[in-house]
């Protein structure tokens, strides 16, 4: 089928000559040939055919008015400004409501210092290197632990997956595992691996692995059976099954789990770093506790907000991007940015 058919585009009508018998003088006239007069009539259009129709909806008209020249997706700029205003706004709105309640009183400014003290504070700090050192010391931590318990929670789910014996034995366990709070297992690793490196990442790995291999479990239960069948009678079986059938199918549960099993990670490696101090390694959570201990408030807040800006950074440009393509690989938006 031409191009220009698939996309809508009708073909431009084509004159057709038709015969009418002449009158009474058929004959005399240019026109007319054997008592017939040569008419120049446009060709009849059938309706729409709707096969062509539904393509056109799908892959839009290139002659409409509302794209921009050179064939680029139409309102880019519209796009990002409205995925962004509504941070923006929720950003000042806390930023305000942070401010007013400095102006009423509430605490002196000393205890409680207002957002122009705190952000002067930090880019101060961010200016003499000690916010990239702390922020580098505390992300190879996060990043270490998460891996190790990334390995960890993948291997637990899927033995527990395909054992059936084994995961009614030990489902109830995991989740004893994943709601136990994190502040909970330091005094056992501090007793275990003294006040060191090893102790943060033993929390941190026993933080979010319980957390992926849970994500795991559920997201392989919601596979459809038909899918599981379809795979083994096309030849897919035990590993090949997981790894070309039932982990694409579970995708997106997957993913969701391992953004909670890096929640976890990061709330784990905080409060680690606030309980066991290692002096050689100025990381974030020690910047805080040195604050606390100076009554610097100022610093304090300033810490805390680097804590919270670099969770947001890792949630968006890791998880966040990550769960986009996986929508947009299974056609779940609209239109792909």
């Amino acid at each position: 089928m031409p191009q220009r058919e698939l996309a809508g585009e009708a073909p431009p009508a084509r004159p057709h000559l038709h015969a009418l018998p002449g009158g009474e003088d058929g004959g005399r006239d240019d026109k007319s040939r054997e008592g017939h007069v040569l008419v120049d009539m446009p060709e009849r259009t059938d309706p729409e055919d709707p096969l062509r129709a539904g393509l056109r909806a799908a892959v839009g008209d290139p002659t409409r008015a509302d794209r921009q020249p050179g064939g680029g997706k139409p309102g880019r700029g519209r796009a990002l400004w409205a995925a962004a205003w509504p941070k923006l706004a929720a950003l000042a709105l806390a930023l305000t409501v942070w401010e007013l309640v400095v102006l009423s009183g509430w605490r002196p400014e000393y205890v409680l210092p207002g957002p122009g003290a705190v952000l002067a504070r930090l880019w101060t700090d961010l200016l003499a290197g000690d916010i990239g050192v702390a922020a580098a010391i505390t992300m190879k931590r996060a990043l270490l632990g998460y891996a190790i318990a990334l390995v960890a929670g993948v291997g637990l789910g899927l033995m527990l997956a395909r054992v059936k014996v084994l995961r009614t034995a030990a489902g109830s366990l995991l989740t004893g595992l994943q709601t136990m709070p994190s502040v909970a297992w330091f005094p056992l690793a501090i007793l275990l691996f003294q006040l060191s490196e090893a102790a943060i990442l033993a929390v941190v790995v026993l933080g979010a692995a319980p957390s992926i291999a849970i994500g795991l479990l559920t997201s392989t239960d919601q596979v459809p059976p038909l899918l599981v069948r379809a795979g083994k009678v096309m030849g897919a079986r035990g590993l090949s099954l997981y790894r070309h059938i039932i982990i694409p199918a579970a995708l997106p549960g997957f993913v969701a789990g391992l953004k909670q099993g890096w929640a976890f990670a990061w709330r784990s490696l905080m409060a680690g770093e606030l309980l066991v101090i290692i002096g050689h390694a100025p990381s974030i959570g020690v910047r805080l506790q040195f604050s606390r201990e100076l009554s610097d408030a100022e610093g304090l807040l300033a810490w805390m907000l680097v804590v919270m800006l670099l969770g947001v950074l890792v949630d968006g440009l890791v998880f966040g991007a990550l769960e986009r393509k996986i929508r947009e690989g299974r056609g779940l938006t609209a239109e792909h940015a």
